[in-house]
């Protein structure tokens, strides 16, 4: 099986995200989780009206003035060089991929427009690829977690989207608007911690892009689970994992996935999942595969 939606979610109109307020509120979120202990400085037991450091302990330990880093936390980081950037990001103690998400918030690349709108095209030879796939589900995502193409393993494992709206292909909405998927997922909290880091990423990138801000507008009013995770600023991108899974067809499944980005459209990725040789969910995942087009008809997570 192998599907393509026409594009990825079109998207209702939406004002952009705003760059500097995403700026703003990174870094105070990152510098709210830090204490004096955390980074060898002295406390003294004084009372401290808002968690985590103050703005000049951060600018000690970065190097710079506390006006720098004023302006810096209030969105003004045009000009703000990449030396400086990374002496931040070591006092903030941030991952490599918050660090790349501050370097993107204060440093934009020019994107244009145009590149945010055009369809999500996912080239022949991939769908090819995803076909011979057979026994392992798989498909290929895009911008915003959008689901482009998948294989019929993956249909039998997370449901049918080709009976899906092309803008509702997309984990995001999935996870916070479809209760089918709470279910599916077992550990369906760490399901939509990892969507929202991806999406957090996305806005660093790309926050001119119209279709994404309709996204987080959508679901900031749909769903509370959402509003809570995207106000922390959490960013984080997971390639290799387990998911814990309750089918309705064959029950609790542990799946390995691994996600890999595409040479030459790094905004699009390969996901597959596979179980352990020999398992309980090796087995259940040869019995899907032995239905064919009746698991997915059957006992997909399929909209309702």
């Amino acid at each position: 099986m192998d599907e393509q939606p026409s594009a990825g979610p079109a998207g209702e109109a939406a004002r952009p995200l705003d760059r500097r307020a995403e700026l703003s509120e990174f870094l105070r979120s990152r510098r709210a989780r830090l204490k004096p202990e955390d980074v060898g400085m002295p406390d003294f037991g004084r009372h401290r009206r808002v968690p985590g450091l103050r703005r000049e302990e951060l600018a000690q330990l970065a190097g710079v003035s506390v006006a720098y880093y004023t302006r810096l936390e209030q969105g003004h980081g045009r000009n703000v060089s990449a030396e400086v950037l990374d002496a931040i990001a070591r006092a903030l103690r941030l991952t490599d991929a918050e660090h790349n998400h501050l370097t993107h918030l204060a440093k934009p690349k020019q994107h244009k427009k145009r590149q945010t709108a055009r369809p999500q095209q996912v080239r022949g030879s991939l769908r090819q690829l995803l076909d011979a796939l057979d026994g392992v589900p798989a498909y290929i995502s895009g911008r915003r977690s959008d689901v482009l193409v998948w294989n019929r393993m993956a249909a039998a494992v997370f449901g049918d989207w080709s009976e899906l709206p092309p803008q509702e292909r997309n984990w995001a909405r999935m996870a916070f608007l479809k209760p089918e998927y709470r279910e599916l997922f077992v550990e369906w909290e760490q399901k939509a911690i990892d969507i929202v880091c991806l999406l957090r990423m996305d806005a660093g990138c790309h926050p001119d892009d119209p279709q994404l801000a309709a996204l987080v507008g959508e679901l900031s009013v749909k769903s509370e689970d959402f509003r809570r995770l995207w106000a922390t600023h959490d960013v984080k991108e997971k390639n290799h994992g387990v998911k814990l899974l309750r089918h309705p067809l064959v029950g609790d499944l542990a799946l390995q996935f691994e996600s890999f980005r595409l040479a030459g459209d790094s905004e699009l990725a390969l996901v597959t999942y596979h179980a352990e040789p020999g398992s309980a969910s090796a087995e259940a995942l040869r019995l899907l595969a032995s239905w064919g087009t009746d698991a997915t008809r059957a006992g997909s997570p399929s909209p309702r």
